[in-house]
């Protein structure tokens, strides 16, 4: 069958979460605030206090400041919109404000996936080459890998929407999910996108696996190195400066490869129950890594007790 260009959608209707009641639109609507708040709130502290706080100025804080600017826009791209749609019954997003939003779930998602690659790095150098490390794994270096990091998502997810939109859309307008993603447009287009979903599986699998592969390598080989040690002092300290980036790595990927290899072994999840679990896997690190960085993190903790020891002699001193 033929189809015109000519676009009939003229806006998305976001569906959500799928058989959700009425009655419980105002605790989801509520519950999605609170991460919200806590995504921006947490995040942002972040790369305030490693902003302001001279002794932080290290490659990898700078790291963890740029992923925490990462879950920052991530969040502010995701749920405004859910959270408008079971506060004030505001489910409409416009045709190219879906693409938008796509273009910026996607990206911010490779973004991060390479950033966590640059954190294995540096841990990789600071445990192998620790005599190196401070010539080696600058600031500057950081500046360079974590911008590419950026860049590199940023040109071929223009591909990515480009083709998509290049799609004739005449179907349902419905987007079953709690925002736009590649293939939830993809399944409103007209015509065969075999082709389109090739694109985005392969960036997709690309960006995701590509880091994976060097993290798991890295992460080997920097345990393999800490077993080596003859001190039990060391290698327990050795292994406390990489805790903080597995905990955050393994938030990660853990539930992203879960449910690529139950996918792909035959096992599905329904639609809301699929909604769900995305949603958690993306939402639920950008929320808890703050907590990671500042309980998870010598130098940080160390900051935080100063500045509250600080503060409490201070109010002790004018009481």
């Amino acid at each position: 069958m033929f189809y015109t260009n000519v676009t009939r959608i003229k806006d998305f209707f976001i569906v959500g979460f799928p058989g959700l009641l009425p009655e419980h639109y105002g605790p989801v609507s509520a519950l999605l605030l609170i991460v919200l708040l806590a995504i921006a709130v947490g995040n942002v502290f972040i790369l305030v206090f490693v902003k302001c706080e001279r002794s932080l100025h290290k490659p990898t804080y700078l790291i963890f400041c740029h992923l925490a600017l990462c879950d920052f826009v991530f969040g502010g791209v995701t749920l405004p919109k859910i959270i408008s749609k079971y506060w004030i019954d505001d489910s409409i997003i416009s045709f190219y404000g879906c693409f938008t939003q796509m273009y910026f779930v996607h990206f911010l998602g490779a973004t991060h996936s390479f950033i966590l690659m640059v954190m294995a790095l540096d841990r990789f150098i600071a445990v192998c080459a620790p005599l190196r490390y401070t010539a080696v794994f600058t600031n500057t270096t950081v500046s360079v890998l974590c911008g590419i990091s950026w860049f590199m998502p940023m040109t071929w997810m223009v591909g990515v929407v480009l083709n998509a939109l290049a799609l004739p859309f005449c179907n349902s307008n419905l987007i079953l999910h709690c925002y736009c993603d590649h293939l939830s447009i993809l399944g409103l287009g007209c015509e065969n996108v075999r082709n389109s979903k090739i694109l985005g599986l392969g960036l997709a699998m690309f960006s995701l696996l590509v880091p994976l592969g060097f993290i798991i390598f890295s992460y080997f080989v920097v345990i393999v190195a800490v077993i080596r040690m003859s001190s039990s002092e060391g290698r327990i300290k050795t292994m406390s400066t990489c805790m903080p980036q597995l905990f955050i790595t393994f938030l990660y990927y853990t539930p992203r490869c879960f449910v690529y290899l139950a996918n792909n072994i035959g096992f599905t999840f329904s639609a809301p129950v699929r909604i769900v679990v995305v949603m958690l896997y993306s939402l639920l690190p950008a929320a808890v890594n703050p907590i990671i960085y500042c309980f998870k993190t010598k130098d940080i903790k160390e900051c935080l007790k100063k500045k509250f020891l600080t503060r409490k002699i201070n109010f002790t001193m004018k009481s």
